[in-house]
C-alpha cells in the first residue's frame, strides 16, 4: 500500500513537471509568434507600396514616357522615401528603390511639340538614345524592387 502511494505521488509529480515544461514551451512559442507578427506588420506598407510601384512601372514597359507618365511612380516613390528611415531592417533596399525611382523619372522625354510636323534626324536619334536610357533605368528599378521584396519576404519568414 505504501509503495502504491509513493508510486502515485511520483507519477503525479512527474506529470506535473512535464506539464509545466510543456506550458513554458507553449508560452515561449506564443511570445515568439507575437513578436514576429508585430515585426511583420512593420513591413505591410512598404510591401504594398513596392507592389504598387512594380505594377506602375510594368505599365510603362517599352514605352517612351514624358514627365506626366511618371506621376504614379513619383508618388509611390515619395511614399517609400518617407517610410524608409522608419523601417530599419530594409532601409538600404528601400533607399536603393527610391534612388532608382529618381533616376527613372529623370529620364523623361521632352513633351512633343504639337506644331512640329517633322523632327530632324539628330533630334530623333537623341530621343531614341534617351528612350533606351529610360528603359535601362526602368530595368534597374525592377531589380531594386525585387531585391527589396525578397528582403521583406526573408525577414517575414525568419
Amino acid at each position: 500500500m505504501m509503495t502504491s502511494t509513493f508510486l502515485v505521488s511520483a507519477v503525479s509529480g512527474l506529470l506535473g513537471a512535464l506539464m509545466y515544461r510543456h506550458h513554458r514551451q507553449v508560452f515561449a512559442w506564443t511570445r515568439k509568434m507575437r513578436r514576429k507578427d508585430e515585426t511583420n506588420t512593420d513591413f505591410d506598407k512598404p510591401a504594398e507600396w513596392l507592389g504598387d510601384l512594380y505594377k506602375a512601372q510594368c505599365g510603362l514597359t517599352r514605352k517612351p514616357c514624358v514627365a506626366d507618365d511618371f506621376a504614379e511612380i513619383s508618388r509611390t516613390g515619395n511614399m517609400i522615401e518617407g517610410i524608409a528611415d522608419h523601417t530599419e531592417a530594409v532601409r538600404p533596399e528601400l533607399t536603393k528603390v527610391v534612388e532608382c525611382v529618381k533616376d527613372y523619372v529623370a529620364t523623361a522625354l521632352p513633351e512633343p511639340d504639337p506644331a512640329a510636323v517633322h523632327i530632324g534626324v539628330q533630334e530623333h536619334h537623341a530621343q531614341l538614345v534617351q528612350a533606351m536610357r529610360q528603359e535601362a533605368a526602368r530595368g534597374e528599378l525592377v531589380r531594386a524592387i525585387l531585391a527589396a521584396e525578397k528582403k521583406i519576404k526573408d525577414l517575414r519568414h525568419s
